[in-house]
């Protein structure tokens, strides 16, 4: 940012401020000047975006811990001037802030965040990546450094514990102290700082998150001990200590990793739109940084490379890997016209491409904003999570002093040790944790598989659908004209006809007319166009027609033939003495329409078709796919009724639709699913996007949100029943310190990985969406 700043030569920005700056005592001035820096409108443009009533904003936070610090810092900034929501991702530590900017500096914001202790900058793909990267060998060099000291303790902790050595003098006791107090001392300075840092922030903003007892166990221990080292007694308890410390960063470093393998699709995708561009004027051609276009520019996108914008293309023919954007693997044919987004990789041709969005404007970034929406919303159930974390916490603090004073006033020898093993223990990882990481790891599964949650209570609500209405055009059937049949009437045989149709078609941009254009065309000459009627040309030296039959007959002498009326559009190809042929165009449903109303019965659903369609043709595609119910003609208000009708029944109400005109009933159902191909302000108002079109992770999505309802169960099952086992034993005296901290690392490690389960994909999910079976057994 600072960079760009100077580079601009705006660097006496700030000089011209309106307001004074607030300047808390944490922050140096050179930190200050940075934040600031946020406010300039040309920093700005790469990471917010305009919303409704206000500005959004993507945000990386540093030094969140666990969900209690989300909490702290939703509820600190919802008490934030100008701040309409702030949301934070917990796997991959990304915030989602929307504010007024007429009521508070975007920097001022920032301050608020490190006023708490955490850091708060831009998210950019590549500088999350390297915070990745740091925080990753940071947390190893800290594991390392409380390995090798938990390993030297216990060599010498070991032997006097199991008695193995004997009759040692006092001299030889009093060395392996001070030998382990200088282990330890590195271990607890230095690998367990993180501990005291956060426990510090936690208790200047008086709210307690689990590393405050974590921090007053490896205190005390460390403390006492080293006293008693120096002053002589009985205990000591370094090892405890080192092996502590060791095993609570082991356990946060296989969380950090399993939080990253989850997260890091988000990042990868962003990673998908490329920071620098190949803009073109005239003949030359520069390479600029992506936020910087416009749109109307006009950029080069050459084989391999990526595409930074959304635009459309005005030269050249390529295929497209969309993968970024709707999971589908399989590249797609684009020629000029075409409209193209950001994160696609072209194939083997450059092309010219006019932009029409670029930066946080492209539906890259746009799907991006909506997955740490999702993510960052949390269910009823991930709240009372961490409202029973955080109120465990404070009763452990309060429960273990008691426990000592019981153990004391009974004489037991041990009651330092029984205490340091209550905090240690009953740490409340695991029950932070079971919620925010099967979320995301559901969320991201659906998004590789093109079926993209907008809100949050989605994945938890898919899990009650008994009723899901199609609509059809677009929905259930394709939404465009295909040619379903060709009834030969003369002379010529049906490739023939095709290609005189073809070569008559061809001289036409009609939406009929392209259907004839992947085909090969006979030569036909001096061909014209009659508006609203057909085309007329010329085929070794005959002349002939093709357009609805009323045009035909206007112009040849034959009689028209007899033939079965169907439900398409007929057209008609003759000469000027004779019909050759009638060809039939209509709306087929969608290759996997017919599967996945199998499966949805298969699964106790009821489905229907509501349209508005006429009704002959509307019963033909729901017979053809197999839907249950059929109701053709129907007006938007008449398609809600509908809805409330089966909702005052009882029914949980799942709409699919692409229209303007089904936003009234989808704003009625239980969740309402747009097609990726769906109006812009039909996939804003749903509830999830089906981003590739394909019907099958409907099921997919219904799978996923029943297993991820069990994960969570599970968790939250295994984490209450460890919490509740643990600190009676614990306070029994039953459970050794170091014992304490081994089984509090492998719960949180239970938790993540179950939760990870959810994020497998196959390669068969990709291509017909049958990954069920996989996700039906926990």
């Amino acid at each position: 940012m600072c960079e760009t700043i100077r580079s601009e030569g705006l660097t006496g920005f700030y000089q011209y401020r309106t307001e004074p700056a607030v300047t808390p005592k944490q922050l140096t001035r050179n930190e200050l000047e940075r934040i600031r820096e946020v406010d300039h409108p040309l920093i700005q443009s790469s990471f917010v975006t305009a919303t409704k009533g206000g500005q959004e904003a993507q945000l990386l936070i540093e030094g969140i811990t666990c969900a209690a610090c989300i909490w702290l810092l939703e509820n600190h900034m919802a008490k934030q001037p100008g701040v309409q929501s702030f949301s934070v991702n917990h796997t991959t530590q990304r915030a989602r802030l929307v504010w007024s900017a007429e009521q508070a500096k975007l920097s001022d914001l920032l301050i608020a965040i490190h006023e708490l202790g955490y850091r708060a900058r831009p998210y950019q793909a590549d500088d999350a990546e390297k915070t990745l990267k740091a925080e990753h060998r940071t947390t190893l060099i800290r594991l390392a450094v409380a390995g090798i000291g938990t390993m030297q303790s216990m060599m010498l902790a070991f032997p006097l514990y199991f008695e193995l050595v004997n009759d040692l003098s006092p001299d030889f006791i009093a060395f392996f102290r001070w030998f382990s107090l200088l282990v330890a001392t590195p271990v607890v300075l230095f690998s367990a700082r993180p501990f005291f840092r956060n426990a510090r922030r936690d208790l200047l903003s008086r709210h307690l998150t689990m590393d405050v007892p974590v921090a007053i166990a490896i205190g005390l221990a460390y403390a006492a001990s080293a006293w008693v080292t120096v002053m002589g007694g009985d205990e000591v308890y370094f090892e405890s200590v080192c092996m502590f410390t060791f095993f609570l960063l082991l356990g946060r470093y296989i969380e950090m990793q399993a939080r990253y393998r989850a997260g890091l699709a988000g990042n990868a995708l962003a990673g998908f739109q490329p920071d620098v561009a190949t803009r073109i004027s005239g003949d030359t051609t520069t390479i600029v940084a992506s936020h910087e276009l416009r749109a109307g520019d006009t950029i080069r996108v050459r084989p391999g490379e990526t595409l930074p914008v959304d635009g459309r293309i005005i030269s050249g023919h390529s295929t497209l890997n969309e993968a970024a954007l709707t999971g589908e693997y399989l590249p797609e044919t684009r020629q000029p016209g075409d409209t193209v987004h950001a994160g696609s990789v072209n194939g083997e041709n450059p092309l010219d491409i006019e932009v029409s969005s670029a930066g946080a404007q492209t539906r890259l970034s746009g799907i991006l904003r909506i997955l740490d929406r999702v993510q960052a919303e949390k269910p009823p159930v991930a709240r009372m999570a961490d409202r029973i974390a955080g109120t465990f916490v404070s009763r452990v603090l309060i429960l273990t002093p008691l426990v000592w004073i019981g153990w004391w006033l009974a004489g037991a020898d041990n009651a330092f040790d029984i205490t340091l093993s209550v905090l240690v223990v009953t740490c409340p990882c695991a029950l932070s944790l079971a919620t925010p990481t099967a979320i995301t790891s559901a969320t991201v599964r659906l998004r590789r598989l093109g079926f993209l949650p907008t809100r949050g209570h989605t994945l938890e609500s898919l899990n009650d659908i008994d009723t899901v209405i199609f609509d059809k055009t677009g929905t259930l059937t394709r939404g465009e004209l295909s040619l379903i049949e060709t009834r030969v009437t003369g002379s010529l045989n049906e490739p023939a006809c095709i290609s005189l149709a073809t070569g008559l078609e061809k001289h036409s941009e009609h939406p009929i007319a392209r259907i004839f254009h992947p085909f090969s065309g006979a030569t036909v000459s001096s061909v014209t166009n009659h508006l609203g009627g057909g085309l007329s040309g010329v085929h070794d030296g005959k002349p002939v027609y093709i357009g609805h039959s009323g045009f035909v007959r206007e112009h040849t002498r034959a009689p028209q033939p007899s033939v079965p009326v169907t439900q398409g559009i007929d057209i008609w190809l003759a000469t000027d003495s004779e019909w050759l042929a009638r060809f039939t165009l209509d709306d087929q449903p969608r290759p996997d329409a017919k599967a996945t109303i199998a499966r949805l019965k298969s699964l106790g659903i009821h489905t229907l078709l509501l349209s508005g369609d006429r009704s002959g043709h509307v019963e033909q595609i729901a017979r053809s796919v197999g839907v249950d119910e059929a109701i053709g003609q129907a007006t938007p208000e008449q398609k809600l009724e509908t809805l409330r009708k089966l909702v005052r029944e009882g029914r949980n109400v799942m709409m699919v639709g692409d229209g303007l005109n089904d936003l009234p009933s989808m704003a009625g159902a239980s969740i309402s699913v747009a097609m990726g191909s769906a109006a812009d302000l039909t996939q804003l108002k749903a509830d999830a996007v089906l981003l590739n079109g394909q019907l099958m992770q409907l099921t997919e999505a219904m799978n996923t949100s029943r297993l991820t309802r069990r994960v969570i169960r599970q968790n939250l099952g295994w984490a209450l029943v460890y919490n509740v086992l643990a600190l009676p034993l614990a306070a029994a005296g039953m459970v050794p310190p170091w014992l304490a901290a081994i089984g509090m690392s492998l719960s949180s490690l239970v938790v993540v990985l179950n939760a990870l389960r959810l994020g497998r994909t196959t390669p068969d999910d990709h291509q017909t969406g049958h990954a069920v079976g996989a996700l039906t057994t926990p």
